[in-house]
Order: structure tokens, then sequence, then C-alpha cells
């Protein structure tokens, strides 16, 4: 008998909200994105409500922005994430914990260690998000005057990925014999030197952590470019995606399974989790309500700020009541440019509007009821546009709170999310493999 489709769930925190305008919203944290304790009542509160993962998305610039804007801005401050994640390995037990990692400006050596320290632990609930920085700002914190092109940050990061992993099997699983009475504490036939020498990368090896309890922490990405799904297919067992329509979501689900499947991947290896900003209300209208005031309180500063951070171009001399004018190719990211040139031109949207959006959020949003929210991520699921979603919270604790005690049961009362957690591992609950080691079998 054929198991029934059940979605996964993340909660997308940044590490508490990516609406701009979230900390101003009646009754929310304003402190919650550098407050511990906010934090792991927000995670623990996941954790009861049986999500997948707390994902925390990283940013490596503050000075991104015009001063009116960033004043405005609570992402200026927030904890690094893994200082913050394992943390929360310590006051939860089964929700898994990702967080973001640059292959554009780290070392895979650091980056191999960190994630394989939080797998251990944690008990095996790790996940790498795995990103290039697309934000020139971050460059001129790490001693570069110009960022790196777009196909190169690619390039670096298919290698950088293939050295993390490799770094993660220096070690056979059972390589620690730890004999007390001999003095043996490895077995040297038991241990690998990866000896990498790339175009971009140069590291010996071995990783001086054993290998993952998960063998690796579970592979994220996010991105939606022709370089970030063929990163994706080739590497990933989760993908964040984009979209606001259920055949845009369609065609990218069955895009990215095609491509695994020409590479000789199981469609099942990997998850498909749209983001999406959940709004709950006692009725449809009343949600609808509560979406416009979050946005109305974005303010115009912040809107243009962020608009040119998705363009990748400065808006702040556009006309605020004209279209958007051609905007030229950039350095930045692609995916993002190109989803507001779309809006602009879908919806005849002036400059004052979509960077009303943009400061928001303009991303796929599910605004109701428990039930008629139910209802879409059913539709989605069932209609093979995804494999669960990334939830976003419209401010915290009382976005999370809603969705955690409304929309889960009536999740659960479809059979179409958890109950109880499958397993211990990341892995297990997402109904991930455990990866082979490339050098032991």
């Amino acid at each position: 008998m054929t198991e029934p489709r059940r979605l996964k769930l993340g909660a997308f925190m940044r590490p508490v909200g990516i609406h701009t305008a979230w900390w101003r919203y009646p009754g929310a944290a304003p402190d919650a994105n550098f407050n511990f304790q906010q934090i792991k009542r927000f995670t623990q509160k996941l954790e009861a409500g049986k999500f997948d993962m707390f994902f925390m998305a990283d940013h490596l610039a503050v000075l991104n922005m015009p001063m009116a804007a960033l004043k405005r801005s609570a992402t200026v401050t927030s904890f690094d994430p893994l200082t913050l994640l394992p943390a929360l390995a310590a006051v939860t037990e089964h929700i898994g914990l990702a967080a973001t990692a640059s292959t554009t400006f780290n070392e895979p050596y650091h980056v191999a260690r960190k994630f394989a320290s939080l797998d251990h632990i944690s008990g095996g609930r790790a996940g790498w998000n795995v990103v290039t920085t697309s934000n020139p700002d971050a460059a001129l914190n790490f001693g570069l005057e110009e960022h790196m092109e777009h196909g190169e940050r690619y390039r670096r990061a298919r290698e950088f990925f293939d050295v993390v992993t490799g770094l993660w099997d220096s070690w056979a699983d059972d390589a620690f014999v730890r004999d007390q009475e001999s003095g043996v504490f490895f077995d040297p036939d038991k241990l690998h030197v990866l000896d990498h020498k790339g175009e971009f990368l140069s590291v010996r090896g071995p990783l001086n952590v054993a290998r993952p309890i998960q063998g690796w922490p579970v592979i994220v990405q996010a991105g939606a470019s022709e370089s970030g799904r063929q990163l994706a297919a080739e590497t990933a067992e989760v993908i964040f995606a984009t979209g606001n329509s259920l055949a845009g979501a369609q065609r990218f689900y069955a895009d990215i399974k095609g491509r695994m499947e020409k590479l000789g991947r199981s469609r099942d290896h990997l998850k498909v989790m749209p983001g999406a900003l959940v709004v709950v209300g006692d009725t449809v209208d009343e949600a609808r309500k509560k979406r416009a005031h979050l946005d109305s309180l974005v303010h115009p500063d912040s809107g243009l700020a962020s608009l040119s951070i998705a363009l990748g171009h400065d808006a702040s001399g556009f006309d605020l009541d004209g279209p958007l004018p051609e905007i030229p190719e950039s350095n930045a990211s692609k995916t993002s440019r190109q989803k507001m040139v779309d809006l602009a031109q879908s919806e005849n949207l002036t400059v004052r509007q979509l960077a009303q959006i943009a400061g928001s959020y303009g991303g796929h949003a599910l605004v109701g009821t428990p039930q008629t929210i139910a209802d879409q991520m059913e539709e989605w699921l069932l209609s093979d546009a995804c494999d669960g979603f990334n939830v976003m919270f419209p401010y915290v604790p009382g976005g999370l709170d809603e969705f955690v005690d409304r929309v889960v049961p009536e999740l659960q009362r479809r059979d179409i999310f958890r109950c109880e957690y499958e397993g211990k591992t990341l892995r297990e609950n997402l109904g991930l493999p455990r990866p082979a080691n490339r050098f032991f079998s």
C-alpha cells in the first residue's frame, strides 16, 4: 500500500522574519531577532508543531542600503547562525537546524568543521544552505574591492561543495576504535586525506571531526537561476523555491526533478519547498486586513532600498508614479531582478507600488483561514507543485503561534502532515537517505 503524500515544513527565520515591517506590527517582539530567549521559545513552539526544520538565513553586510532605509531595518543585528544553532540544539530534541553558509566568503574547511560539529551536537539534525553571496557590499567585508562574477561564483560553489563533502568523508564511520587496552584510538586505514587542488581551492585535509551522524548534514539550496537550478539538481536535498502561481511552481518542480533524473538521482531524494508568507485570520477578510496593515507599516525609504537590492540597480532616482524603467543586467542576483521586472510588467505596477511590495514581501503568500490555507497547501502538494513549504511568519510571536496552533492541526486532520516525528535525524524526518562514504564502503 502506497504511503500518503505528506507535507514537509520548514520555518524561514532571518532569524525571525522576512517582512521588513514585522517588528512594527502590534504585539510583535521588536528585539526578537537578537533575543535568545525569544528565539528558543519560537524553536520549541515549532518543534511542538512537528516542523521539519528551523532554517536561519544569513547576510554578511550591514551597509547595503542608504542610511534612511537602514535605520528602519531590524536585520542590522542578528546572531551568527553557527553560534546560535548549537545553542538551540541543546534545548530541542527533534527539529532540524539548518543555516546559510556562503561559498563565496568562507573557506570549506571552516564550513565542514562547523556543520559536522553541529550535526554531532544536535544528534543528527544539521542542514547546510549552500549559497553564493549575491550582495556586492559583502565583498568589502572580506578584503575584496570587486565582487566575484555570477558564473564564477557558481563554479566556486560546485568545487566548494565537493571539498566540504569530501572532508565530511575523511573518516570511516567505524574509524574510532578507542581500544583502551591496546592504546589505539583510531584505525589509520580508515582515514582519508583529501589533498584537493582545484580551480579555486586547495585543501589537504583530513577534517578533525568524526564523520557526521547523518553522513552529511542535509544539503539545502535556494538558487532559481539556470546555474542555481543545475547546482541544486546535482547537489541539493532540499530546495527553497520561489513562485507566486501554481502553474509556475509546477513548471519549476518538473524542471528540477527532471534534471535530477537525467543525472541519475532519484526524484524522492530532493524536497522542493517553496517559500510562503502565511497570514492567518478567523475569516479571509480579516486575514487580508492583517496583511494590508502589515504592508502599510513599510516606510517608503525601506521600500525603495529593498527594490534597489532586488533589482541590483539604484532605484532612488526613479519616478515613483511612473512605470519601472528598463533595468540592465548586473552582477547581483538574476532571479530577484527578473521576479521584480516580471511583476511590474504583469501587474502594470508603478515604481511606488513595486517598492511597497519589495519592502514587504513580494513572493508567494497564503492569506486566509486555517481551512483555506490548508486547501492551498494540499492543492500544491497533490498537484506536483511542491513537497512542502518553507513557512514565513508575518510577525512573531503571534503569527508563528497562529500557524502552529491553528493551521498545523488542520493539516494533521487531513492526514497531509505528521502527528509525530518519523525518526531522530533531519534526514529520517525528511525521508532522505544517508549518503555513502565515497572513500570507504
